[in-house]
């Protein structure tokens, strides 16, 4: 096998599938002693062919974890297909690619809203925090919180929470050899039960300050499952010192394009996705200290060069802002 056009990962326990990334559902099961063998020896894989792997076909991806609706999009899946990753199926990519019909520059919104939480977390451990939760994080994708927070000192800890057992599944088994960073898989909507697993982790110390990330997960909140109080919840489980990142799909700028998402997310994936005004944001932030520029737009939130502008001044999807617990 030609490993320049594959991508391996581990599952279980000793046990590695090789994936052509041009077919993430075309794999071939192998024990880790023969990539071991064939990678140092620069060798084919003990006789495995480009041909046999193109064969052998499954309905399962090998890293998604058993039960995974193959049927039903998922909202980390469908950002991860807007982001060109490799961990979604195929009805994330006919969600994604539907949503980019409507409207082109949606991988733009994408990457703008990745960058903004880039920022936010060198701006959050440039604060002093050291300790992060981030809370509907979604597939590891380059530039993950822990290999930003951890660039500024290792000694940061990470906590991953995510609603989706794919992503919950492929970020532990980066974080294997890491052991500041953690993931669990748990519900924003159940901050109680959230917050129990979380300190049942014990990597997260609620005495000190806690950087919360809230980064593209609220909007996925419908008004009746009240996401102010939820973040209100959070606002009450942290001391003071912490700091809340948010980044939320707006209707302020574009309301025709939002709706156009809005209606498509509803009635064609069935996933909701619900756009907010500026003011519907900003009451997410009641009970923080807002830090400086505010809720604005996503490429606006602190830019550290051109690379940051993604969206057009004025036209993005995208509002954030960060607050202090005081």
């Amino acid at each position: 096998m030609n490993m320049d056009r594959a991508w391996k990962t581990q599952i279980n326990s000793g046990e590695f599938v090789i994936i052509r990334t041009d077919r993430p559902d075309y794999y071939c099961g192998l024990h880790h002693s023969v990539i071991n063998n064939a990678v140092s020896g620069g060798a084919d894989l003990d006789g495995w062919s480009d041909g046999e792997c193109r064969g052998v076909a499954m309905d399962r991806p090998a890293w998604a974890p058993e039960g995974v609706d193959l049927q039903q999009a998922s909202p980390a899946r469908m950002y991860d297909a807007l982001l060109g990753g490799s961990h979604n199926f195929e009805i994330d990519r006919k969600a994604a690619e539907a949503g980019k019909q409507l409207v082109p520059d949606l991988p733009r919104l994408a990457l703008s809203n990745r960058a903004f939480l880039r920022r936010a977390v060198r701006f959050l451990a440039d604060q002093g925090v050291r300790q992060f939760l981030d809370i509907g994080s979604g597939i590891p994708t380059a530039g993950n919180v822990h290999e930003v927070a951890q660039s500024v000192d290792p000694e940061i800890r990470v906590l991953y929470a995510d609603i989706d057992p794919v992503a919950v599944a492929h970020a532990r088994a980066i974080l294997m050899d890491n052991d500041k960073a953690a993931a669990i898989e748990a519900d924003l909507r159940k901050p109680d039960e959230l917050l129990a697993r979380v300190r049942a982790t014990g990597l997260i110390d609620f005495a000190q300050p806690v950087a919360v990330l809230l980064v593209a997960v609220l909007h996925l909140l419908s008004d009746e499952e009240r996401p102010v109080e939820k973040v209100a919840a959070l606002h009450a489980a942290v001391p003071a010192g912490s700091y809340v990142a948010i980044s939320h799909l707006t209707s302020e700028s574009r309301p025709e394009d939002a709706g156009k998402l809005g209606r498509n997310a509803a009635d064609v994936t069935h996933v909701g996705i619900y756009f907010r005004s500026k003011d519907g944001i900003s009451a997410m932030f009641d009970e923080w200290e807002l830090v400086e520029p505010g809720v604005v737009e996503l490429p606006a939130w602190r830019p550290e060069s051109e690379r940051d502008l993604y969206e057009t001044p004025g036209r993005s999807l995208g509002l954030a802002g960060v607050g202090r617990k005081v």
